[in-house]
C-alpha cells in the first residue's frame, strides 16, 4: 500500500470550520513534529561540534534562563532521570560549561549557573533558534503567533502550568 503524500499547504490555509476532525489533527501533529524538527537541527551542528546533544542543549538553556536554577528544578522541567540529567550535568561541568555552588540556606542543594563559556555558546545556539522561530512568526503575522501559544499552552497539564509561567517572570 502506497503511502499518502502529505498536504504542506501554505501557512496561509486556514483550518476547516470542523477544525476538531481527524485530517486537522493529523495536520497539526504533522505540522508540530517537523516544525520542532527542522527548529532543532539548526542547532544540531553546533552542538556536535562540541560533542553534545539536545539534552545537553535543554539543561544550557534553562540554566541560563534561571542562574542558580536547582538541580531538583532542572530535574522538574526537563521530566527526566536522576541519572539521565546528573550524566548531562557532569558532561557539562567537565566541559566548563556550568559550575555548581552549594545553596545559601541548604549546603544540600546544588545551584546550577553557566560559566562564560557556557553562556556563549548558550546565546550562540539560542540565535539560530531565534533566527528560524522569528523568520516564522514574521511570516504568519502577530495574531497567528498569539494563537500559536495558545494551542501550545493548551498542551501542557494544568499541574505543569505554574512552572511554565515561572519562566516567565
Amino acid at each position: 500500500m502506497a503511502a499518502k503524500p502529505v498536504n504542506m499547504a501554505a501557512p496561509t490555509q486556514s483550518a476547516s470550520p470542523l477544525f476538531l476532525r481527524e485530517p486537522e489533527i493529523r495536520r497539526g501533529i504533522e505540522l508540530l513534529y517537523f516544525g520542532y524538527s527542522h527548529m532543532t537541527r539548526s542547532i544540531d551542528r553546533g552542538l556536535a561540534n562540541q560533542g553534545l546533544g539536545r539534552a545537553h542543549h535543554r539543561a544550557l538553556y534553562f540554566i541560563a534562563r534561571q542562574p542558580d536554577l536547582t538541580v531538583s528544578h532542572l530535574l522538574a522541567l526537563l521530566a527526566i532521570t536522576k541519572q539521565s540529567l546528573g550524566r548531562v550535568l557532569n558532561e557539562l561541568t567537565e566541559r566548563g560549561l556550568i559550575e555548581s555552588r552549594p545553596g545559601e540556606r541548604d549546603r544540600r542543594q546544588r545551584l546550577l549557573r553557566l560559566t562564560e563559556t557556557g553562556a556563549a555558546l548558550e546565546s550562540e545556539l539560542f540565535e539560530a533558534i531565534r533566527a528560524k522561530l522569528s523568520a516564522a512568526y514574521a511570516s504568519a503575522g502577530q495574531s497567528a503567533v498569539g494563537g500559536f501559544w495558545a494551542v501550545l499552552e493548551g498542551l501542557i497539564p494544568e499541574s505543569e502550568k505554574a512552572r511554565v509561567q515561572a519562566l516567565r517572570e
